[in-house]
């Protein structure tokens, strides 16, 4: 077998000696740590365990799981056969480490680099498919059935763990880093301090990656320590962040940013999703034909096709017209019949049905027992004219209008990567928009998102914008100065501003009430 593909099987990057050498000489000469008792949980060839026997002088039992053969005669060769090494040839998911604790005296390290994969991607040595967050309802049916390897086999080793005084330290991406620290605090798991420090993936393991190595000291007194200090492997004595936790949700609290922290008064929504995206996704013809994903150019009624945005149409301030995709919708509303269709659109359901098997073949579990050629997503907001979007995926947040000036009878529809605030009122729309965009409030979407997550834009991130809070702090000049700035001409009033304001105001009585 290849390194290449041992690595895809595996889902390995083993760590170079001279870097896992590097970790642990921070854990023992700026943490203090000098552990008796070294765990790999996952240790593959073995060099993080060669590095603690080389900078802890205090290691008296060393403890490897690996679940190749292979590497654990490498390990042990590269160990020189130590008598202080035992490897066990098993499968970290069934094993459990806590057999281990009866040898430990809170002066354990459990150290390693876990596979960097999703059980989607990962071909073998699969964890059993569980809901390990405990999600509920629709997160639990979309979200649990692939996760990440690595950020599992940390909560479980933390969860083993935890009621003690031993260190945790994995390297791992730096999103998993993130959720590791938010489920501590969700869990409310006694800490000590944990710590979050960066490096280059791509100089270390070749790959494209925010990275780091997550380092927390689990403790049997102390309450769940709610502030993560992040630093630069490169330059370990300058604090680069601090990172809090608050109500379940993460922000940096080094950036000083005005308090726009709340609930949203309005309601995020994510747009459409029918995993099938080469037929319902479609591309309009001259001729008014259409081409679907399979380019095949098809003759449907246009009653069911309605403009579709993207992520990564998300570029200009206010979207109007000349839109290039399409997307049947079949519904107004989750698990609505779809036969309804038959009659108002003949040619559209016959298209449909002669795709049957393309609907029937979708894995997500979110259409069992659901209606032929479902979607999820809609509602009546679905169809408001007037949407404020934005990509869920741009490092950016570029708040965009987006509406369908051509045909007020087929509203734009955004995908499933993106989110947005529904209105029927233009003006509204428009000084949303140009709130969300001010200088202000984007300074504050920075400090409570990530660059480097898949999505630094979520529906969790959005609704923390409180729009009652931006009102009363951003003036119409701001707001003009942000029209300069996008280059859009004068067009936003005072009257216009207060119609927002006095939309918020009703949202806020109603919620007193």
């Amino acid at each position: 077998m290849t390194g290449n593909s041992l690595k895809k099987e595996f889902g390995d990057y083993q760590t170079p000696i001279e870097f896992a050498t590097k970790i642990c000489d921070y854990i023992k000469n700026k943490l203090g740590e000098n552990p008796s008792v070294i765990i790999e949980p996952t240790c593959g060839i073995g060099n993080f365990i060669k590095s603690s026997l080389v900078v802890f002088d205090n290691v008296d039992s060393v403890k490897g799981i690996e679940i190749n053969s292979e590497y654990i005669d490498i390990c042990k060769k590269n160990n020189d056969f130590d008598d202080r090494l035992d490897i066990y040839n098993d499968n970290f998911f069934t094993f459990d480490t806590r057999q281990f604790q009866n040898i430990t005296d809170d002066n354990t390290l459990i150290i390693g680099n876990p596979p960097w994969a999703t059980n989607s991607n990962l071909k073998y040595n699969l964890p059993v498919k569980i809901n390990f967050k405990r999600l509920k309802g629709l997160d639990a049916m979309t979200g649990a059935s692939n996760f990440d390897i690595c950020e599992y086999i940390i909560l479980k080793l933390i969860d083993e763990f935890k009621g003690t005084n031993n260190m945790i330290s994995m390297l791992c991406k730096t999103s998993v880093a993130r959720n590791i620290f938010r489920e501590l605090n969700k869990n409310d798991i006694g800490v000590e301090y944990i710590k979050i420090v960066e490096f280059d993936a791509n100089k270390i393991f070749g790959i494209s990656a925010s990275a780091c190595a997550l380092v927390l000291k689990l403790s049997s007194y102390l309450k769940n320590y709610r502030q993560c200090e992040v630093f630069d492997i490169d330059n370990i004595d300058k604090v680069k962040d601090i990172i809090e936790c608050k109500n379940g949700v993460l922000s940096s609290v080094l950036n000083q940013v005005e308090d726009f922290d709340g609930e949203c008064e309005f309601i995020w929504r994510q747009g459409v999703k029918h995993d099938c995206s080469k037929i319902m996704e479609l591309r309009k013809n001259e001729d008014g034909t259409y081409t679907n994903g399979k380019k095949e150019i098809i003759n449907i009624e246009d009653t069911f096709v309605f403009p579709l945005m993207k992520s990564s149409f998300f570029k200009e301030p206010i979207i109007k017209n000349n839109y290039k995709k399409y997307v049947i919708v079949t519904q107004r509303k989750a698990r609505q019949e779809t036969r309804y269709m038959e009659k108002q659109a003949e040619k559209t359901w016959k298209y449909l049905n002669d795709n049957k098997e393309a609907f029937e073949r979708r894995k997500s579990s979110i259409y069992k027992g659901a209606p032929l050629f479902s979607m999820f997503g809609v509602g009546d907001y679905s169809y408001a004219r007037y949407k404020v979007g934005v990509s869920g995926f741009y490092k950016k947040a570029l708040f965009c209008m987006v509406y369908n000036e051509n045909d007020i009878e087929h509203p734009v529809m955004g995908d499933d990567t993106c989110y947005f605030l529904a209105f029927d009122d233009k003006e509204i729309a428009y000084v949303c928009m140009l709130l969300l965009n001010s200088p202000r409030v984007q300074n504050y979407l920075v400090s409570i998102s990530f660059k480097d997550a898949k999505r630094p834009y979520t529906k969790k991130v959005l609704n923390r914008i409180s729009i009652r809070k931006c009102v009363n702090k951003i003036t119409l000049d701001e707001l003009r100065d942000t029209e300069k700035m996008l280059k859009l001409d004068e067009y936003i009033t005072k009257e216009m501003y207060q119609k927002l304001k006095n939309l918020v105001n009703v949202y806020q009585m109603s919620m007193e009430s």
